[in-house]
């Protein structure tokens, strides 16, 4: 082989690693969430592109879909006891929410009407219909202002220990001093600093050592951990105001039932009727109150059996 034909061939060989490595820099392999390993067989991860930004959600089952929207202070994870018990009749998602875990942050858009809409974008992807949704305390906000954007998508919603912003006893929610959190997490740019690297402090005050473990905790400090996921949790917190003004002025009618599934022993529990009376005179002609006994705040990981029979016997419908 002459010279010049040996130049031109390292030369091409030079251009195919650097066209390698540029498109490995363009196209970064998708991280496998190590918690997908708890949920057994049949379920997969996966990300998809919605309202601006990128979705992460783990899916499995099939039949009627089922949506699950988690609170804070943690990801899709929260139903992972959950899951494989509604897998065994529905298709089951569960999402994590704009900015947290492994859904790409954005500079705004926490209210939970616009999150709502990610979900819708995020539903019409995955191809499902009439989805039941589920949402726990931040995912219950976004859970109702879903339904309210998007009734005819779904054949139903619960707030799993929610209350809803703008409506009935919400300023006595504010008031509450054990929520003194919602107050602290508005506040402009201290929080970031005083959380910041201690996530997994802060996160142990609210996640009880009784039901949540160390390694538990570990994992939802580092789905807040990176700046701007925590910078995200926060905004979700500071757009309240927005959703207070979402809420009260939504007065269409709504015969999709909507069940309010609080704890037993929740701070929430005494205002859900105050709460039910206030969505149906704001149009929710279908509202049920159905307590879970025996559970405070975080009710898919204290009695993911007991969730997993309340979910089916409603998504069932």
């Amino acid at each position: 082989m002459r010279i010049y034909d040996r130049w031109i061939l390292r030369l091409l060989a030079v251009f195919v690693a650097v066209c390698a490595v540029i498109q490995g820099q363009s196209a970064p392999r998708q991280r496998i969430d190590p918690g997908l390993a708890t949920l057994g067989g049949g379920f997969v991860s996966g990300t998809a592109q919605a309202n601006g930004t990128t979705l992460h959600y783990v899916r499995g089952g099939t039949d009627w879909a089922v949506l699950l929207l988690h609170g804070f202070a943690e990801d899709w994870y929260e139903y992972h006891r959950v899951m494989p018990l509604l897998a065994k009749h529905f298709t089951v998602v569960a999402v994590d929410l704009r900015g947290i875990g492994g859904s790409a942050a954005t500079p705004d858009g926490y209210d939970a009407a616009n999150m709502a809409e990610d979900v819708h974008q995020l539903v019409e992807h995955l191809h499902l219909e009439h989805v039941y949704v589920v949402g726990h305390d931040i995912g219950g906000m976004v859970a109702y202002a879903f339904v309210r954007r998007y009734p005819e998508t779904s054949r139903g919603v619960m707030l799993l220990d929610a209350p809803v912003p703008g409506l009935g006893p919400w300023d006595a929610v504010k008031a509450n001093p054990i929520i003194w959190h919602i107050h602290f997490q508005q506040t402009p740019d201290l929080p970031e600093q005083l959380i910041a690297g201690r996530e997994a402090i802060y996160f142990r005050h609210f996640l009880d050592s009784d039901t949540f473990s160390d390694a538990d905790v570990a994992r939802y400090a580092r789905a807040y951990a990176a700046p701007e996921h925590l910078r995200a949790a926060l905004e979700i917190y500071r757009a309240f105001p927005a959703n207070e003004k979402f809420n009260a002025a939504q007065q269409s009618v709504i015969s999709l039932p909507l069940v309010l599934a609080p704890g037993e022993h929740s701070p929430f529990e005494k205002l859900m009727p105050s709460f039910a009376e206030a969505l149906r005179a704001h149009g929710c002609t279908n509202v049920k109150l159905d307590v879970l006994q025996n559970r405070v705040h975080y009710v898919a990981d204290e009695q993911p059996e007991a969730v997993a029979e309340l979910v089916e016997r409603y998504a069932s419908l």
